[in-house]
């Protein structure tokens, strides 16, 4: 069985990548840290490193040892802070999402949190690719995705769906292809995907988005209709992030024919272990959203 104190020594010293630096994080010395992965070697009987002077690279054991030993190490971490606290009401939940349901879900968890002093919500903003990385990295507890995943050591549920809405300029009482081409799109990180989902749903001449005159783009999830309201141009966006447009007056939802909602999968690493707190807030989220 492998000695967790020098796989801890061996990662630690891949993700310095230097002797000295290890030392010093890990209080010992930069003898004690070489011994440490003589003994690993020995033990696994394989190197691991590849010295070359003061620097090294890993052998293809050495990477799939940091891999895998990487793991171990952080389920061993989850395991020794559940077993030494786990309240459902105490402690932090890293947690992501898409910026159109963070605007509806971050204010709602905040109103919980008050009542449970204890509980902190550590909440990011992100798109998806961004929160499968932390995920699969163990970075966060849960992340939402707008898309179902496709990296192998993550679990997704669909918990809940998302309308799909144009947004146009107040004056705009009703949208035809025509005037779609007059007035010009916004884009923002997601508008490609959302503008084809609902576009091509309804109109038939749709293709992609640059079809349009491109007016402008924002990825700040709260700015992205400013353009809009001035009159610069039209986008798609979830319903969530439309009605939380601070100047409502200024721009006009359009609900088309044929509805479109995007699915929300809550999603987690397959490998850590959940906290009462985690399953509590996975719980609350789920009943909610799905309301």
């Amino acid at each position: 069985m492998i000695n967790q104190t020098l796989l801890k020594t061996f990662c630690t010293l891949v993700e310095n990548g230097h002797f000295t630096r290890t030392a010093d994080r890990l209080a010992m010395t930069q003898s004690g840290v070489s011994q440490h992965i003589k003994k690993l070697e020995q033990q696994l009987e394989v190197p691991l490193l590849i010295r070359e002077g003061k620097s090294f690279s890993l052998t293809n054991a050495g990477e799939q040892l940091y891999h895998q030993g990487n793991e171990l190490l952080k389920s061993s971490e989850d395991l020794e802070r559940l077993i030494k606290h786990d309240e459902p009401h105490e402690g932090v939940v890293k947690f992501s999402s898409p910026g159109s349901i963070g605007l509806r879900l971050y204010p709602f968890l905040l109103s919980h949190q008050s009542n449970h002093p204890n509980l902190i919500i550590d909440y990011t903003f992100a798109p998806n690719k961004n929160i499968e990385q932390a995920l699969a990295e163990r970075k966060i507890d849960l992340g939402l995705l707008t898309d179902l995943t496709k990296v192998n050591n993550l679990i997704s549920k669909k918990i809940a769906v998302e309308p799909l809405v144009l947004v146009t300029p107040k004056n705009i009482t009703s949208v035809d292809w025509k005037q779609l081409i007059q007035l010009g799109f916004i884009a923002h990180p997601d508008a490609a995907h959302h503008g084809r989902l609902l576009l091509s749903e309804n109109f038939s001449e749709f293709e992609h988005v640059k079809q349009f005159t491109h007016k402008g783009f924002s990825n700040q999830i709260s700015l992205i209709l400013e353009p809009v309201s001035r009159g610069f141009g039209f986008t798609v966006l979830p319903l969530h992030a439309a009605k939380a447009f601070h100047q409502q007056g200024l721009i006009r939802i359009h609900h088309l024919n044929k509805p479109v909602n995007e699915n929300l999968y809550l999603c987690f690493n397959r490998q850590a272990i959940k906290s009462n707190r985690i399953k509590y807030i996975e719980s609350y989220i789920t009943s909610y959203l799905a309301a």
